[in-house]
């Protein structure tokens, strides 16, 4: 991709992200276009569809947290590291679930196992794993706990915290009872 055409594709994903955050993911791409200070044709050219482009920033996402997962495996204190990061999935998980929920209303309901199944989800478990793992070499998190089951753990208090109306307050003790439980028992 050229330099111009990487940067414009950039842009769009850029203001994608921050109109769906204020407006939710019923906002146009024309709005997305505009924000980005850029055509429709733009948009269209890079993002076919309105859920090409929720998808990009999903992926988007998941590459992060793959990235930041693989920053902190060097991390003095890895125990600490797994934790921050998990708070930071959770807290992220807001946005995360309008993303997913829009793509299922327009009929794509197998994202979830898209970008699992995606050399992206994969790097992220594989990331994640090797993070998992030197927390539990440190003895800082619990043995009997693996990628999997991490996962669930962050899908969940997401879902909880959802449920609460992301409530600052019942999110943050969730999270530091699910924190306490991953934690190894001296």
């Amino acid at each position: 991709m050229r330099a111009d055409a990487r940067r414009n594709r950039d842009r769009v994903l850029e203001a994608a992200r921050a109109v769906f955050a204020e407006r939710g993911a019923s906002a146009s791409t024309e709005e997305i276009a505009a924000k980005a200070g850029v055509g429709i044709g733009t948009v269209f050219r890079h993002f076919p569809t309105k859920e090409v482009l929720l998808e990009a920033i999903l992926l988007d996402r998941v590459a992060k947290i793959s990235a930041e997962a693989r920053r902190l495996t060097t991390a003095p204190d890895p125990g600490a590291a797994l934790l921050a990061l998990v708070k930071h999935m959770v807290e992220q998980g807001a946005t995360k679930r309008m993303y997913i929920n829009a793509l299922a209303d327009a009929g794509l309901d197998s994202l979830g196992s898209r970008v699992g199944q995606s050399t992206v989800g994969r790097e992220m478990v594989d990331e994640l794993g090797a993070l998992l793992a030197r927390a539990q070499v440190a003895g800082a998190i619990r043995h009997d706990i693996g990628v999997t089951e991490l996962i669930a753990l962050v899908v969940g208090v997401s879902r909880a915290a959802e449920y609460t109306a992301w409530d600052g307050g019942v999110l943050a003790r969730t999270l530091e009872v699910v924190i306490d439980g991953l934690r190894a028992r001296g």
